[in-house]
């Protein structure tokens, strides 16, 4: 009989890797997965980008367009990444603000994961002429993370940055 090891065992509740992938083409915040972080006493930056997000706009139902930066610093749960790569794909026919998507997936995240720190920004591809790049964050209550969310609010506040925020850092 094979022995199981603690990865096979952490890994058997995760419903993605299958040979066959579905795709939600409508908003399902159920598609996030988690998995436990082997290292919670740490604090260690993750990205996830995503170059091709899509929604569509609620008032004209036309496309919209954007890249989308996610960073966090995970507490006792991490994100698995074809989840959130599905997840981000369930957005493809919701119709949403870019700030409230933006928003959305802070708060699904927030809800999934409780991370010591946590920020979605969208850089949202100009219509009419006009760029959108909503930026929202959350923080635990521990000095240092509400800290860095303060810093990071005071860096882009408005008039103070004059480049998407992906590329500042």
């Amino acid at each position: 009989m094979k022995k199981v090891t603690r990865n096979e065992k952490e890994l058997a509740d995760l419903g993605l890797g299958e040979a066959n992938t579905t795709y939600l083409t409508n908003y399902s915040p159920k598609l996030l997965e988690s998995f436990p972080n082997k290292n919670p006493q740490s604090d260690a930056w993750t990205t996830f980008l995503c170059t091709e997000f899509t929604s569509l706009c609620p008032k004209t139902g036309q496309p919209d367009f954007a890249r989308i930066t996610l960073n966090y610093i995970a507490d006792k749960k991490m994100v698995e990444s074809k989840s959130m790569k599905l997840y981000l794909f369930s957005f493809r026919n919701h119709g949403d603000f870019h700030e409230d998507c933006i928003q959305t997936i802070c708060d699904d995240l927030v809800k999934l994961l409780s991370p010591k720190y946590l920020e979605v920004i969208g850089e949202f591809t100009p219509r009419g002429g006009i760029a959108i790049y909503p930026f929202c964050s959350y923080a635990n209550l521990g000095k240092k993370y509400q800290e860095i969310k303060a810093r990071r609010f005071s860096e882009y506040a408005p008039g103070k940055f004059t480049m998407p925020f992906s590329r500042i850092y």
